[in-house]
């Protein structure tokens, strides 16, 4: 009904011609910008409606006393419910080191929360469905719990370079009764706050993804990306390392750059390489730890996205 809404708004009132490149972009570019905020309003507020049922403290007072394996299990579910990007999760990330967690569980915190994050989650419903959204999840939870326990095995507690005081004592967390009109509220301003700050990254996502989607050539992407690159992975990997921005941007790219016949492994490797490594991560994390531990984690996390994105592709 919505893709009909705007043939009609584009080929009959606007009056522009059916099958010319302009009009098609104009078409995909609405389309695709409604349909993807409309999509992040509703997962978000309902994403962040139920994680006010999730407590952080309680979190962490349940990770403290779990077995590791088990607690890299845990953490990396509870990357999912969390808001945070690759930056903003790491002084959660300090805060469970000072629990006492095992360096290898906040390892798998710190891969799973930018990874699997609750705009991704939406964006990658909205576009591929269901069956995509569930692979992704469970091939980021797959890295983050394995990327946590290589670490941990490798016992480099000694590369954490400020001191980090461990919390005296056992740690008890307060229950809190929060009305759930109170929570209703906080989710419609969270989900406004969110919204505010990525509809440019909407706009600028789609826009490029709709001037691919009508003036780059078909031949041109599946040349550089497409089922006979052997290479294509590991390429659309390092590229995305360097580069930082959030999936709502990245993401209408994606669905293009998919659609123009980049495999889909392909595609998902460079939006997990954005999302979950950055050089402004780098940068803060470089006053948290030593070059060699960012330089095992970075190179830990890149190999099990290539890894995920030529599953992906061989299962899809």
């Amino acid at each position: 009904m919505w893709q009909e809404s705007v043939n009609i708004l584009v080929y009959e009132w606007l009056k522009m011609p059916q099958g010319e490149k302009l009009s098609d972009v104009l078409n995909f570019f609405i389309y695709d910008t409604v349909k993807i905020l409309f999509l992040l309003i509703v997962i978000i507020f309902i994403v962040t409606l139920l994680r006010s049922y999730f407590s952080t403290e309680k979190v962490r007072e349940y990770l403290s006393k779990k077995h590791e394996y088990t607690g890299n299990v845990l953490a990396a579910l509870f990357g999912i419910i969390t808001p945070f990007c690759s930056c903003s999760a790491i002084p959660l990330f300090l805060g469970f080191l000072q629990a006492r967690i095992p360096l290898g569980v906040t390892f798998s915190f710190l891969i799973s929360a930018p990874l699997n994050n609750e705009i991704a989650i939406a964006m990658l419903f909205s576009i591929f469905g269901w069956k995509v959204t569930a692979l992704y999840i469970g091939f980021g939870l797959l890295v983050a719990i394995v990327g946590g326990i290589i670490i941990g095995r490798m016992r480099l507690g000694k590369e954490i370079l400020i001191e980090v005081k461990p919390i005296e004592g056992e740690i008890h967390a307060e229950a809190q009764i929060i009305p759930f009109k109170t929570r209703l509220v906080e989710a419609k301003e969270y989900t406004l706050d969110i919204l505010r700050k990525i509809w440019l990254y909407v706009l600028f996502g789609v826009g490029a993804g709709a001037f691919i989607h009508g003036y780059v050539p078909t031949e041109f992407i599946t040349s550089i990306a497409g089922g006979d690159n052997a290479f294509a992975v590991p390429l659309a990997t390092l590229l995305g390392v360097p580069m930082y921005s959030n999936a709502a941007g990245v993401m209408p790219l994606i669905e293009v750059l998919t659609s123009k016949g980049m495999l889909l492994g392909t595609a998902l490797s460079f939006m997990m390489a954005i999302t979950a490594l950055s050089l402004p991560e780098a940068m803060i994390l470089k006053r948290v730890m030593s070059l060699k531990l960012i330089a095992i984690f970075f190179g830990t996390v890149t190999l099990g996205i290539m890894g995920v994105g030529y599953l992906f592709n061989a299962i899809l």
